[in-house]
């Protein structure tokens, strides 16, 4: 199976692409840039909502919904908002479809149009926030912490699985504080659950940072993200969380009256991750032989494969598996027998391995009468052959350690390609190569500009707590002052 993907060396985006699709993570479907995410596929994203959800509600944030369909004028409220979505909304005209007078199936019927127009969710700042305007009232409606899991559409014309699609899965959250303390305080904890959940299940290494002017979303006052490095070294925004200040507050009138009594304008966040999170899982750990999932997010953590010649054995062999299978699930492993008549084994070792389960078994009938099995680790594609008395818990260890050996490949691979730079020639050069160059910036949005005409490299962050980047020196490209170095990459 290995064979029908194309090798990173050769081509390393046409490697995922084959990747995500021989994979069952998704596929293209008939509604162009929009894409099918597939039960393996979907089931991973599972994981990754349960895990989050639970530390979303651990902060206090509950979750609601709110409507798909945005009143265009509503756009209109908050100019920059608008500005940075504009040339990405998908608009619904009209409510009703007719069959043509000509008989050439159906079309829309003229007289349904609206009288005004309705925006397909790019976002959903301006609908929560003329929602909250009902809810609150006094200080003792706050703080308001709401997230919502939903799909959003945003019109791009270059379109990957999972890393870029009109039509893609996220989670979104909104909240309103009585003051600015209390806003910033809740964008830097959400900005910490999302690298946590990078780090500690996702297995990926990132950098926690705010975002420059010219790259924070649009209508913020300040954007934290989590920059993580993929094997190509390009950086990968894997997500969000934003200070609004008072604009939205101010745009939708949502005010409170006070301890006072005095009426007060309300301070908002909105923070979020989405599918591209899935995109990240492919790119960040994967090899030429297929997925290589973190045992925190797969499916499947261990498969177990038979190997028999006669019906005795293989009822012998099963009875086995299924002891082992019992005493794992009840540790809360997730755990698959493929008793397939229809494939040979073999085929089978390939399939796992291409899906990325972190752990495979095989008992065959010698193993049965030696009381062996083999163990595969899927990291390190090593194998090993064990008594069978213990297996549970030799494998339970075994996913603790392929889950930290995952997360350390990924970080020394990552330091290797992360270093300063204070030349403008070395720049050209590094960034192209796929390096994260922590290099000294004058804070100008012109200076910031004119690299990334020059380069395709844009600031991906300003390092959170770092002390490697606080020291005095002078701009890669100006030559102007500088107080601290920031992250230049290529991005996807």
């Amino acid at each position: 199976m290995a064979d029908q993907i194309t090798k990173r060396s050769v081509n390393y985006s046409q490697w995922y692409n084959d990747l995500v699709v021989k994979a069952d993570l998704a596929e293209q479907s008939p509604v162009r840039g929009c894409m099918v995410i597939k039960p393996y596929g979907y089931a991973i994203w599972e994981k990754m909502q349960r895990v989050l959800d639970a530390k979303f509600k651990e902060t206090g944030a509950q979750n609601a919904y709110f409507p798909l369909f945005i009143p265009k004028s509503f756009f209109s409220r908050e100019a920059e908002h608008v500005a940075g979505f504009a040339k990405e909304c998908a608009v619904v005209t009209h409510h009703r479809l007719m069959n043509d007078p000509e008989g050439k199936g159906v079309v829309v019927d003229p007289s349904s149009k609206l009288e005004e127009e309705l925006i397909v969710r790019p976002t959903s700042e301006t609908i929560i926030w003329s929602t909250y305007k009902n809810w609150i009232k006094s200080w003792r409606d706050l703080p308001i912490m709401c997230n919502q899991w939903a799909n959003v559409v945003r019109w791009e014309m270059r379109t990957r699985l999972f890393l870029r699609t009109a039509e893609f899965l996220w989670q979104e959250g909104h909240t309103a504080h009585a003051t600015s303390e209390e806003a910033q305080a809740e964008a830097r904890t959400m900005v910490e659950v999302y690298a946590d959940f990078a780090r500690n299940y996702m297995a990926m290494p990132v950098i926690v940072g705010h975002k420059s002017p010219n790259e924070r979303f649009a209508g913020a006052l300040d954007t934290l993200t989590i920059e993580a490095m993929m094997q190509d070294g390009k950086a990968l925004q894997a997500g969000t969380s934003h200070f609004l200040g008072q604009n939205f507050a101010k745009s939708f009138d949502v005010q409170y009256a006070d301890k006072e009594g005095k009426l007060q304008y309300v301070w908002a966040t909105s923070w979020g991750v989405s599918t591209r999170l899935m995109g990240a899982l492919v790119m960040a750990h994967g090899d030429d032989n297929g997925l290589v999932l973190p045992p925190e997010l797969a499916p499947i953590e261990v498969v177990m494969v038979p190997i028999y010649k006669t019906e005795e054995e293989h009822s012998a062999i099963i009875a086995k598996m299924n002891q082992v299978k019992s005493a794992l699930e009840a540790a809360g492993h997730s755990v698959k027998i493929d008793d397939r008549d229809t494939l040979r084994p073999g085929f089978k070792f390939a399939e796992w391995e291409l899906k990325g389960v972190p752990v495979r078994l095989a008992i065959g009938g010698r193993d049965l009468q030696n009381g062996t099995v083999e163990v595969h680790r899927r990291d390190t594609l090593e194998k090993t052959t064990i008594s069978i008395d213990g297996v549970d818990k030799f494998i339970e260890d075994l996913l603790v350690a392929i889950q930290k050996n995952i997360y350390a490949k990924a970080m020394a691979f990552r330091d290797s390609r992360i270093q300063k730079c204070d030349s403008w020639e070395e720049f050209k050069e590094k960034i192209q190569q796929g390096y994260f160059l922590l290099c000294h910036w004058d804070g100008t949005a012109e200076t910031e500009q004119k690299i990334k005409d020059e380069t395709k490299a844009t600031i991906r962050c300003i390092p959170v707590d770092s002390v490697v980047c606080k020291e005095e020196g002078v701009d890669i490209y100006s030559g102007k002052p500088s107080h601290e170095r920031v992250v230049f990459a290529i991005s996807y």
